[in-house]
């Protein structure tokens, strides 16, 4: 039990680690300048003891200690997620090298799965980070085989938007809309090459669903139609 408490905590650390690259690297901020955080609204050079994973912002209650301005439930979120998933894959891998990969591959999905939430757009070079972590614990084959699957699905089904859905209900913005999102292809084939085809498939057939519901609220309370998928299949994995 106390080893499971050390992992968790460790995963807080590095969940804290996650929301500097979430919010750095989407605005091409440097890593290591400034070295410590500080408020996106005042630029306050956040204290240490305002930095402590979780708790601080619930000791803070949400605010900025200098401009009182809201800090975003997105940083504890982030934090309690990435613990949740240390944890479980320890209790899931030996402790070795594949266990290292696996957390270092998720650990990139739950950047680009908050980063695709905010931006809708990811930087490819993740991407490709999260399939070379892929290939090395799981199998090419199948990386191959999703990745190329999805990419002939989004090429009919955008077809369909473009060609045919476009004309009938007389919508140009749709003449331009495409079905899916470069970066759902590779994070398919991270799946494939995790899970083979059978709970791929299933994977992304939950991804789907999860997707499904959160565009039909969007379609009810009339917000942005277009929904971010790599969170879903991140989810789905």
């Amino acid at each position: 039990m106390e080893l499971y408490i050390i992992v968790f905590v460790m995963g807080l650390i590095f969940g804290s680690f996650l929301n500097v690259l979430i919010y750095r690297l989407p605005l091409e901020i440097s890593l290591f300048k400034p070295l410590g955080s500080t408020c996106s609204h005042c630029q306050y050079r956040i204290k240490w003891h305002e930095n402590i994973p979780v708790f601080s912002y619930l000791f803070l209650k949400g605010k900025c200690s200098n401009c009182s301005k809201p800090i975003s439930i997105v940083y504890p979120f982030v934090e309690l997620t990435t613990a949740m998933v240390t944890l479980l894959l320890y209790m899931n891998y030996w402790l070795n090298w594949e266990l290292i990969v696996t957390i270092a591959l998720f650990y990139t999905l739950i950047v680009l799965s908050f980063i695709d939430l905010k931006y809708k757009a990811v930087p490819d070079y993740l991407l490709i980070i999260a399939v070379i972590l892929t290939i090395i614990v799981g199998d090419l084959m199948n990386v191959l085989i999703f990745a190329g699957g999805f990419a002939l699905l989004e090429l009919v089904i955008t077809f369909y938007i473009q060609n045919i859905k476009a004309k009938i209900t007389k919508n140009k913005d749709l003449e331009t809309q495409s079905a899916l999102g470069e970066g759902d292809i590779p994070i398919a084939g991270v799946i494939g090459g995790m899970l083979g085809l059978h709970l791929g498939i299933s994977a992304i057939f939950m991804a789907t669903l999860l997707g499904l519901l959160l565009s039909i609220y969007n379609l009810l309370s009339k917000k942005e139609i277009e929904t971010p998928f790599i969170p879903f299949l991140s989810l789905g994995l």
